[in-house]
C-alpha cells in the first residue's frame, strides 16, 4: 500500500524471509490501481447497524522487497471528497466541518514505518495515518493475496487488509444522542484495503 520500512525498533521482531514463501521475484515499485481496489470503512449507526462507505479516489505506491519484506514501504492518499456511502446527503455532511472539513483538510494520508512478516502469506504494517492535520499511528493486518501478469502484460501483486481506529482521536468527534440512550454514531471505525498494484515498467 512507498509499502513496508524497517526501523531497529523492529527488527529484532521480524520474521526473517526463510519464514515464509520465495517472493523475491516480486521485488520493485508498484503503483495501486484505483480501478481494481477499494478503500473502504464502516461505522456503527444508531447503536444497531452498520454504515459502510468508500473512497472513490486515492493514489497509492508500493515498493516491496519480496526478499525481506522489512524493507518493503507504503503510501496512500486518499482525497477525502470522494466519500460515498450511497447517500448524497450524508456524503455532503461528512464532507462539512461537522466531520473531514473536506476544504481545509482535503487529503488522509497514511506513510508506513514498519513490518513484520506473521506468517506464510500475513503481515503486519505500522505507520502513520492523518486526517485533519493530525497524524498519529496505525496498525494494519495484511494478507497477500497473490502475484499475476494480467491479459496486458503488467505485473500485478494483491493485499487485503484491515484495522480499526477510534475516529474522535483525530478530531472526528460529532454526534448526537438518541432517545432510547446511546449516539448516533459509533467512535470505532473499521478501515479495509482491497489492494490491486501494478508493478512499474
Amino acid at each position: 500500500m512507498g509499502i513496508f520500512s524497517r526501523n531497529k525498533t523492529t527488527a529484532a521482531v521480524i520474521a526473517p524471509a526463510s519464514a515464509g514463501p520465495d517472493l523475491s521475484h516480486l521485488t520493485g515499485a508498484y503503483t495501486i490501481d484505483q480501478a481494481h481496489s477499494r478503500i473502504g470503512f464502516g461505522v456503527r449507526h444508531a447503536m444497531v447497524t452498520n454504515v459502510r462507505g468508500e473512497f472513490a479516489e486515492y493514489e497509492g505506491k508500493l515498493q516491496l522487497d519480496g526478499s525481506n519484506p522489512a524493507n518493503s514501504s507504503a503510501e496512500l492518499v486518499i482525497k477525502v471528497a470522494s466519500i460515498d456511502t450511497n447517500q448524497a446527503q450524508r456524503d455532503e455532511h461528512l464532507r462539512t466541518g461537522d466531520f473531514f472539513a473536506a476544504d481545509t483538510y482535503p487529503e488522509i494520508a497514511f506513510r508506513s514505518t514498519s513490518i513484520q512478516r506473521l506468517r506464510d502469506d500475513s503481515y503486519r504494517m505500522s505507520g502513520n495515518l492523518t486526517i485533519k492535520d493530525t497524524t498519529r499511528p496505525v496498525t494494519l493486518d495484511l494478507d497477500f493475496t497473490g502475484s499475476a501478469t494480467d491479459v496486458y502484460g503488467a505485473n500485478r501483486v494483491g493485499f487485503e487488509g484491515s484495522t480499526t481506529i477510534d475516529r474522535t482521536q483525530w478530531g472526528l468527534t460529532y454526534n448526537a444522542a438518541l432517545e432510547t440512550g446511546g449516539v448516533l454514531i459509533g467512535e470505532k471505525v473499521k478501515l479495509t484495503f482491497d489492494i490491486s498494484a501494478v508493478r512499474a515498467s
